[in-house]
């Protein structure tokens, strides 16, 4: 697909509003993520990889909280995974019609369907891998357990879930250090200080990190026997969860 620059916080608003992935998003989304999520690429080509070591025959993929389906993508161009199904969720449907160019022109013929919902509402079921990258920091906090063991009771022992966050440091010190640094990673990438403060304030109580610890807590009481930090950049980390 075509994508345009992200300037969307370039003018000063007298209001940036609640961060919303809406038609304007999705058409500078690959600029906007790749200049605001250090390491992204990294991410998205290993996100394919683990998908094909876990991968079982005839099992689903599922994306949750797809996008653009980059995550879908980097999984179904692995010859391991040729012969699973591949689902991907949002709840944009800008984001999904786009998504369905993006996969239909890169990856034709294959089983991928893609679900308009919430996540928290979707059923998940024959998944051998489960996908969140960068989704899991939008769902409220009370509900991130649910959501867990719902995947959870999807997988079967020694399938995976792959989920990237940002994330909050235990260290106030070492937080506000990784904070700045991804302030300054953007900078690098050209976003202004005015885009970075109204970006900033519009993803306020919209996003919510959380301490990586917080997180593997929560994985253990969903039901996962094992997991790891694989990568992390700053105040942003993948992880994978073995059930």
């Amino acid at each position: 697909m075509t994508t345009n620059r992200d300037t969307i916080y370039a003018q000063t608003l007298g209001d940036p509003g609640l961060f919303t992935f809406n038609k304007d998003v999705v058409g500078v989304f690959p600029d906007m993520i790749n200049r605001s999520v250090p390491g992204y690429a990294t991410v998205i080509s290993m996100t394919g990889l683990l998908a094909a070591r876990y991968a079982r025959t005839g099992t689903r993929i599922y994306d949750l909280g797809c996008s653009l389906g980059a995550s879908l993508l980097s999984a179904a161009r692995q010859p391991n995974c040729q012969t699973n199904t591949f689902i991907g969720i949002d709840n944009s449907e800008a984001m999904l019609t786009a998504a369905r160019d993006v996969l239909d022109k890169e990856v034709p013929g294959l089983a991928i369907e893609l679900i308009e919902s919430d996540i928290l509402d979707a059923p998940i079921d024959n998944a051998s891998v489960v996908i969140m990258n960068y989704t899991l920091q939008f769902v409220p906090i009370a509900s991130r357990l649910p959501l867990l063991k719902k995947i959870r009771s999807a997988l079967a022992p020694g399938d995976a879930l792959i989920l990237s966050e940002k994330i909050k440091l235990d260290s106030p010190t070492m937080d506000d250090t990784m904070i700045a640094m991804h302030h300054d990673f953007k900078r690098a990438k050209g976003y202004s200080d005015l885009e970075i403060a109204q970006k900033r304030q519009a993803l306020e109580n919209v996003l919510i990190p959380e301490p990586l610890d917080i997180h593997f807590e929560r994985l253990k009481k969903a039901g996962f026997s094992d997991g790891s930090c694989w990568f992390q950049c700053f105040n942003f980390a993948s992880m994978i969860a073995i059930a």
